[in-house]
């Protein structure tokens, strides 16, 4: 088994590598969770129309910017990615929703 370090302890491109993978191996798990938890909102909102909500998605986004300012990592990108992670969880809620 490959120990996994931390960023600043690695000195080869490979621990590197191993870290990296590591670390989506774990950023798909929480994505996971994160679906499961749109799952559940398909289920308990009342109608179709709940499943967009322009105001939670402005949260989420300012939430995210202010971890990622918190975490000295570039806000725009964060922002981005979860741009796209929101308006995908979204797409995945409604056709959860349809299809219950």
């Amino acid at each position: 088994m490959t120990t996994i370090l931390s960023g600043p302890d690695c000195t080869t491109m490979a621990e590197v590598r191993a870290g990296v993978d590591a670390t989506d191996r774990e950023l798909v798990a929480l994505l996971a969770r994160r679906f499961a938890y749109m799952d559940a909102a398909a289920r308990i909102k009342p109608d179709r129309a709940a499943v967009r909500d322009e105001a939670r998605k402005a949260a989420v986004i300012a939430n995210v910017r202010a971890e990622a300012r918190r975490h000295d990592i570039p806000e725009a990108i964060v922002a981005d990615l979860w741009e796209t992670l929101v308006e995908g969880s979204i797409a995945y809620e409604f056709a959860a929703f349809d299809a219950r």
